[in-house]
């Protein structure tokens, strides 16, 4: 099973883990996912690849507490175990000499295009990052995008670091005075339409990365149906990475509320089963 080899605190409630994985490792680029099951009853979710290292055989994930499992995932510690992880999943991202690109990450999505970010750099394009959060201490993988972006402009709701503003405000700056060949964004879906709204005037082709609700992640169950300039698509199969300008964006916001009542229940569950354990490990030291 895969191992824990680095886990560390990115932000509250968001974890940078590091796992032992020589097959996935080999084979994975930007922009693919892995589906993780944390225990043989658990469920599974989609993580996007943040990093890779072939040599090492590692792979690396940044995980957000938000549902049942990725609470579950996120109380792992250094040195255990994952009962699976699959993937490489998902078609990698389109990556040549475009010229000047333009990546946009919104919260965990910083993680998400900072293996991007180092796979458009050493095609030769000069790559401009783009990244926002509510405040400084909600800020991932500044250092590391520095490291892999040739600028980098930092962006938060409340002015904590860097301007204050959303990501969309120097996007449109940039396309105002230079010529943008490619823009990519990753985050929530809400920033990822903005993206989208913001460049169509402009017509700069935009990729964004879809992460609706994945069951299987290999197209046969279609919970993750999406509808693209009016096709039904599988973004764990035909993408994840589609063009924003076509992407039906107010159907796919629909469809990952769906499950809603669900998940708080799911979460709810956990919390209560920590709390049993807590109990019975404090009654039985007694």
């Amino acid at each position: 099973m895969p191992v824990i080899v680095e886990k560390r605190l990115l932000a509250p409630k968001t974890h940078y883990l590091k796992l032992k994985t020589p097959l996935i490792a080999l084979h994975a680029q930007a922009g693919q996912f892995v589906i993780v099951r944390v225990n043989e009853m658990g469920e599974r979710v989609p993580f996007t690849i943040a990093d890779v290292d072939a040599q090492a055989g590692t792979i690396s994930l940044v995980v957000q507490e938000v549902g049942k499992t990725s609470t579950e995932v996120g109380e792992l510690k250094q040195g255990d175990s994952i009962r699976d992880v699959l993937g490489p999943l998902g078609a990698p991202s389109e990556v040549e000499k475009f010229g000047t690109v333009v990546l946009m990450g919104g919260g965990f999505g910083n993680a998400a295009i900072h293996l991007l970010a180092k796979k458009l750099k050493s095609l030769g394009n000069h790559v401009i990052t783009i990244i926002g959060a509510r405040t400084k201490e909600l800020l991932i993988m500044v250092d590391e995008l520095r490291q892999a972006s040739d600028e980098v402009i930092v962006m938060t709701d409340d002015g904590s670091l860097g301007r204050k503003g959303l990501v969309t405000e120097p996007l449109k700056e940039l396309m105002e005075k230079q010529t943008i060949d490619r823009i990519f964004a990753v985050g929530p879906i809400p920033m990822m339409r903005a993206v989208g709204e913001t460049s169509r005037p402009f017509g700069v082709k935009t990729i964004v990365s879809l992460n609706p609700i994945m069951v299987d992640g290999t197209g046969m169950c279609g919970g993750c149906r999406v509808t693209v300039e009016g096709k039904t698509l599988f973004a764990c199969v035909d993408g994840p990475e589609f063009d924003a300008h076509l992407v039906d964006f107010n159907e796919l916001i629909q469809r990952t509320r769906m499950y809603r009542p669900q998940e708080a229940c799911a979460k709810e569950s956990c919390k209560m089963e920590a709390q049993i354990q807590q109990a019975a490990a404090e009654a039985a030291s007694k």
